[in-house]
């Protein structure tokens, strides 16, 4: 009876929502309460927001007059959530694990919607941000040629020609990774097929560490993709059989072309900084934080499939 006659006091006190005084002050006028639900009220302001988000063809759903879709809309939308609110917090239905994570969620994902639709758009940076960037970062739109080169090196000149006219009569994919992996002096590619990876005018491979001897580089440029290079090439005082293998041609994007991209790539690290500025001044509030403690608990991160695992804890899922 207590929750039928507070829901009848809520609708009764919704239906004066036409009869609010307004106010001069706007601040004011947004500010009085058209219906309390227990502990909360419901303004003006609050109902404005609201209404505004819902397309106007929706809007017509509720009621042939403005008058009459407000306070429609107020009595069958915003009214029920607040009764089911009210109805979860008699039954403390918010303290429960499951729903308190849930609750913490939303939270969370509220600030951070929050954050970034505080951030200027886009379209907001200027010209001469977009220019700082791409020169910055030209690496990245204005790419010279590279070369995908294979080779093994060999101690001696007879044993690299042994090998080059052993893949000349072989010239399989196979072979090659054989011969690199039993043959070759250079440990780091040998068991990779004595790949180098794609390398640069400079010798810079894009696999991390690589670079690559210029006769070698010279070497593969004097061939067609798919083509060994001829004779042994001489790297200090190894020689190495080499096998082009492929190009990657050079890409050069003006920045008119890459200026939109600029843009979103600027506008998202705006707002990661923003969101990163708002996480450590939330963990200012974090005191006396002290992980000693956790050295005392066991975890086990691999211990057979999840249910096994779950019907070894004591009282899981009770």
């Amino acid at each position: 009876m207590r929750r039928h006659a507070l829901a009848f006091a809520v609708v009764l006190a919704a239906t004066s929502v036409a009869r609010v005084p307004h106010a001069d002050d706007a601040g004011d006028r947004r500010a009085a309460v058209v219906a309390r639900v227990g502990k909360r009220a419901v303004t003006v302001g609050e109902l404005e927001d609201k209404l505004a988000r819902v397309a106007p063809f929706q809007l017509q759903a509720y009621g042939k007059t403005p008058e009459e879709a407000k306070k429609k809309f107020l009595e069958t939308v915003i009214i029920p959530e607040l009764l089911f609110v009210q109805a979860a917090e008699d039954k403390k239905l918010d303290a429960e694990l499951p729903t308190e994570d849930l609750v913490k969620r939303a939270r969370s994902t509220a600030t951070l919607r929050a954050i970034r639709a505080a951030q200027p758009p886009a379209a907001s940076l200027t010209d001469d941000d977009v220019a700082k960037y791409y020169e910055a970062n030209k690496a990245l739109y204005d790419t010279p040629e590279r070369i995908q080169i294979w080779r093994v090196l060999f101690k001696t000149r007879e044993e690299a020609d042994a090998a080059l006219a052993q893949t000349k009569r072989d010239p399989s994919v196979k072979a090659f990774t054989e011969l690199a992996r039993d043959k070759s002096l250079d440990k780091a590619t040998a068991m990779r097929a004595g790949n180098l990876g794609f390398v640069g005018p400079d010798g810079v491979s894009n696999e991390a560490g690589v670079k690559v001897d210029p006769a070698v580089l010279a070497a593969a440029r004097t061939v067609k993709d798919g083509e060994l290079v001829p004779q042994p090439v001489a790297e200090g005082d190894a020689f190495g059989v080499v096998w082009r293998r492929g190009t990657v041609p050079a890409n050069k994007r003006p920045i008119a072309e890459v200026s939109a991209q600029i843009r979103e790539t600027l506008h998202r690290e705006r707002m990661e900084k923003a969101t990163r500025a708002r996480i450590d001044e939330l963990r200012k509030s974090i005191k006396d934080y002290d992980d000693k403690p956790l050295r005392q608990l066991e975890v086990k991160l691999d211990d057979g499939p999840v249910g096994q695992r779950r019907r070894a804890l004591p009282d899981a899922g009770r």
